[in-house]
């Protein structure tokens, strides 16, 4: 299979969990290509997720880098074997690589837990509030850009009904509750879909109230996803250049406990979806 010109965030994500597997048995890529049959340049363009490596040929490399976590080494060889084309794809060429990594993330995750400072999380927008969202953008989006935006993001809502949905935890401050994106009636309707949404089993709604104080970080959008396994999850921040994605693992643990903060700072679920509540109905 010829070399991809643009690897995914998750196929970049299984190169460079097979290079760091090698360097914590610190052998050379001579060494791996030796193993595999295969010449020193296609073992970098592996560990650059720019070329496909089989569930076979990565458990070889796993036994031979004396890798003993049998969980990390099955679960990178499910996203060695799974060539599955996701939903987004109907997206590539059309919208930002990134946001479609974002879409797949998503979708790979058993959980996810996202902490927002000033606007209602993704997953649980409605498309009226998204519409203003983009619409709000610099450099500014045409109508066309706009709507397909907005329909990227409700197709991206599928894991949260579809037969085995992810469990969905999102942390909103009071402030992205009070701030009118679109006007009284959008933010009305947007408010009582948060409510809804936050009745199903799957997703809990927290909120932080003004009254919590300070809060860590520099107060933008945090996504973190969790995979099968503790070192495959998945930090991605939103910024005005896109989104960041991060699996360090001094990261992880970083944003794991900003998350953790938000858990203990906010309301339970009920009181958050009276407090909800009682801000749709003073508008």
């Amino acid at each position: 299979m010829p070399p991809r010109a643009t690897p995914t965030q998750r196929q970049r994500r299984l190169g460079a969990e097979l290079r760091k597997m090698r360097l914590a048995a610190e052998v050379s890529t001579e060494y791996a290509a030796g193993l595999l049959g295969l010449d020193r340049a296609k073992i970098s363009n592996i560990e650059a997720g720019v070329r496909t490596i089989t569930p076979e040929r990565l458990r070889t490399l796993a036994c031979n880098y004396d890798c003993r976590d049998e969980e990390y080494v099955e679960a990178l060889a499910d996203m060695a074997g799974d060539r599955t084309r996701g939903w987004w794809e109907s997206y590539r060429g059309q919208l930002p690589s990134a946001l479609l990594d974002i879409a797949e993330m998503e979708w790979r995750a058993r959980r996810v837990r996202g902490g927002l400072a000033l606007h209602v999380p993704g997953l649980l927008q409605t498309d009226a509030y998204a519409r203003r969202l983009f619409a709000a953008a610099l450099p500014p989006l045409s109508p066309a850009e706009i709507e397909l935006r907005v329909a990227h993001r409700m197709q991206r809502q599928q894991v949260l009904h579809r037969k085995a949905p992810i469990t969905y935890v999102g942390y909103v401050h009071e402030a992205a509750l009070r701030i009118e994106f679109g006007g009284t009636r959008t933010m009305r309707a947007q408010l009582g879909h948060l409510c809804d949404l936050s009745e199903l089993a799957n997703i809990d709604v927290r909120v932080i109230r003004f009254k919590a104080g300070a809060f860590p970080g520099a107060g933008q959008g945090l996504t973190y996803a969790e995979a099968a396994v503790p070192q495959l999850d998945t930090a991605e921040l939103d910024s005005a250049h896109g989104p960041e994605f991060l699996h360090g693992q001094a990261q992880l643990a970083k944003y794991r406990a900003h998350l953790d903060w938000m858990e203990e700072a906010s309301l339970s679920s009920a009181a958050s979806r009276d407090f909800i509540h009682s801000i749709a109905s003073d508008l």
